[in-house]
C-alpha cells in the first residue's frame, strides 16, 4: 500500500542550506556505526557517488560549486553494515593547483585567476574537474566530465590511475559526457552502456557510443548539428537517441578577452523553439529534428515508443537558471529562479507535431528510474523535489510519481535536511516496478553533518539512515553496482 504523505511545512533555512557548500578537505575511511533503523539484509554492493568536493584553491574560492573539483565518495554496503570513503580525482588541474595553492585554471562557470580579465584574456584551456558522474562498467570505474576524458580509478581505493581512452577510440582531449545511459537490452540482447559528446568548432559534432559489458566500444556514429550545441543530457528507447538541443546562444567574446566564464556567455532565447534531435542507433538515417515550444533541459528522467510516437519525460525549466556574474552562489534567492518541472512530451516521427504537458508542478531534479525500465514504458519516476508546492526552493524531498496517473508521494527530510540525487536499487524480490530502495545522500544544516537515508520505494517509507561524521558538499550523479571492493 502507498503511503499517504503527511503534510509539510515549506519553509527553509538559507543559512542552514548554505553550509553545504564548504569543502571537505579529509579523505576519510571508515565503518558507520551511527545507524537508525536496520540495513535491508538484502542490500548489497557499492553506491558511487561524484561531486564538486574541493571549492577554492588556497584561499581563493571558486565563482561557482560546478566549478569544484571532483570527489568521489564510495558506500559500501556489506552484510548488513556500510562503510564510507571519499577521495579527490586526482585531476592534472587538481595536483597542480593543490602544490600552487592558488587558482591556476579559468572555470566554465566564471572562476578565473586573480588578476582581472588582463589575467585570464585569451586562455581557453579548462580544466578536466571529473565532478559530474563515476560509473563502474566493464570492470572500470570512471569519473566524467563532460568536456573531456573520463579519469579511471581504482574501484577499491579511489585512487586516480590516469585517463581513459578504450584503446584509443577516444582520441586525446576528446569528450565522454556526464550522463551515460545503462540499456538494459542492448541491440543485441545484452546490456550496453550508451553515451555521447559535443565537439566544438566551426561547427558542432555530436559523436555517440554504445560500449558491451568488456567496456568496449563496439558501436559508433557521429552528426554535424546545426547551430550552438549547449547538450547536458539525453534520453534513449531500443531504436532511437533523443537530445533537446536548449535555445541559446553563445557569445564567446568575453570569454576569450576574460571577462567572463564560458557558462557566462550563454543567454536563453525564449523566442526560439527547443530542437528536439531523433537519431536511429542503427545509424542508417540523418537525424529528425522536430521543434516545441521554448524551454530548458538539463536531465531526462525515462524515454520510451509507444503507438508510433517517442515518448519523453524531462525536467523542464521556463527558461536558462543562472547566477550572475560577481555573485555569492551561497546567497542565491530562490524565489527569483523558475523552478525545473517534470513534463511530457510526445513526439510524432511521422507528422512531426510534439504534444506537450506537464506532469509535475513543484520544483523538482535529478529523476531517475528503476534500471530495468530504462528506454522502455514504465510507471514510476523518483527526483528530488521542494517542500513548497510552488515556485523554486532547494530539494528537501524524494518524490515519486506514478506518470501513468499523476499520482505523487513525498518523503520529506525536512526542515533541516536537504537532499541528493535519489538512486534506484532494485532488491530483486518479485516483480513490481517499486520492488526496491531508494539510496540518497541527505545533508542536516542543523547538525552539520551528512548522511545516507534508505527509502522503501514502494510505501516510500524511511527503512534506515547512517549518519556520517562529518558533512559532505552537495554532490551531483552517482551510480550502485552490486559489486563489493572491500
Amino acid at each position: 500500500m502507498i503511503a499517504t504523505p503527511t503534510p509539510v511545512q515549506p519553509s527553509y533555512d538559507r543559512a542552514a542550506w548554505a553550509k553545504g557548500y564548504r569543502t571537505l578537505s579529509q579523505e576519510r575511511s571508515y565503518w558507520i556505526d551511527e545507524v537508525e533503523g536496520e540495513i535491508p539484509a538484502g542490500l548489497t554492493g557499492t553506491l558511487f557517488r561524484n561531486g564538486p568536493g574541493k571549492l577554492e584553491a588556497g584561499n581563493e574560492p571558486v565563482q561557482h560549486p560546478f566549478d569544484g573539483d571532483g570527489m568521489i565518495c564510495a558506500i559500501t554496503f556489506k552484510d548488513g553494515r556500510a562503510h564510507f570513503k571519499n577521495r579527490y580525482v586526482e585531476t592534472e588541474g587538481y595536483v597542480a593547483e593543490k602544490k600552487a595553492e592558488k587558482i591556476l585554471y579559468r572555470g566554465v562557470f566564471g572562476t578565473a585567476r586573480s588578476g582581472g580579465w588582463l589575467k585570464n584574456a585569451f586562455d581557453t584551456k579548462l580544466k578536466n574537474i571529473a565532478n559530474t558522474q563515476v560509473i563502474y562498467w566493464g570492470g572500470k570505474l570512471m569519473a566524467l566530465w563532460e568536456a573531456a576524458e573520463p579519469h579511471r580509478l581504482d574501484p577499491a581505493t579511489l585512487e586516480t590511475l590516469g585517463l581513459e581512452n578504450f584503446d584509443g577510440k577516444l582520441k586525446k582531449g576528446g569528450a565522454f559526457a556526464a550522463h551515460p545511459w545503462i540499456d538494459p537490452k542492448g541491440p543485441d540482447g545484452e546490456p550496453c552502456l550508451v553515451n555521447f559528446s559535443i565537439e566544438a568548432g566551426l561547427s558542432f559534432t555530436l559523436n555517440l557510443y554504445e560500449l558491451n559489458l568488456k567496456g568496449e566500444i563496439v558501436r559508433q556514429q557521429d552528426h554535424v548539428l546545426p547551430g550552438f550545441a549547449f547538450i547536458h543530457d539525453f534520453a534513449i528507447t531500443p531504436n532511437y537517441y533523443i537530445f533537446f538541443q536548449n535555445p541559446v546562444k553563445f557569445n564567446p567574446l568575453p570569454f576569450v578577452l576574460g571577462a567572463k566564464g564560458a557558462g557566462e556567455c550563454i543567454d536563453f532565447e525564449p523566442e526560439k523553439s527547443t530542437r528536439m534531435l531523433v537519431i536511429a542507433r542503427s545509424g542508417q538515417s540523418k537525424p529528425q529534428v522536430l521543434e516545441a515550444k521554448a524551454g530548458f533541459v538539463f536531465h531526462h528522467a525515462n524515454a520510451f515508443e509507444r503507438d508510433g510516437k517517442i515518448v519523453v519525460d524531462s525536467i523542464c525549466y521556463g527558461k536558462l537558471p543562472t547566477v550572475e556574474p560577481g555573485s555569492d552562489f551561497r546567497s542565491t534567492d530562490f524565489a527569483t529562479l523558475m523552478p525545473g518541472q517534470l513534463w511530457r512530451f510526445e513526439l510524432d516521427l511521422n507528422t512531426n507535431q510534439v504534444d506537450r504537458k506537464m506532469l509535475v508542478s513543484r520544483c523538482c531534479e535529478f529523476p531517475v528510474v528503476h534500471p530495468d525500465y530504462v528506454g522502455q514504458e514504465y510507471q514510476y519516476a523518483y527526483m528530488g523535489a521542494g517542500l513548497a508546492t510552488e515556485g523554486n526552493v532547494p530539494l528537501q524531498a524524494i518524490a515519486k510519481i506514478d506518470v501513468t496517473t499523476g499520482t505523487e508521494v513525498l518523503h520529506s527530510c525536512g526542515p533541516d535536511g536537504f537532499i541528493n540525487e535519489p538512486i534506484f536499487v532494485p532488491s530483486g524480490v518479485g516483480d513490481r516496478e517499486d520492488a526496491g530502495w531508494l539510496l540518497t545522500m541527505v545533508y542536516d544544516g542543523v547538525r552539520d553533518r551528512s548522511s545516507i537515508v534508505i527509502l522503501d520505494a514502494q510505501t516510500m517509507t524511511q527503512v534506515s539512515r547512517l549518519w556520517l561524521t562529518h558533512h559532505v558538499p552537495y554532490g551531483l550523479h552517482g551510480t550502485f553496482t552490486p559489486e563489493v571492493f572491500i
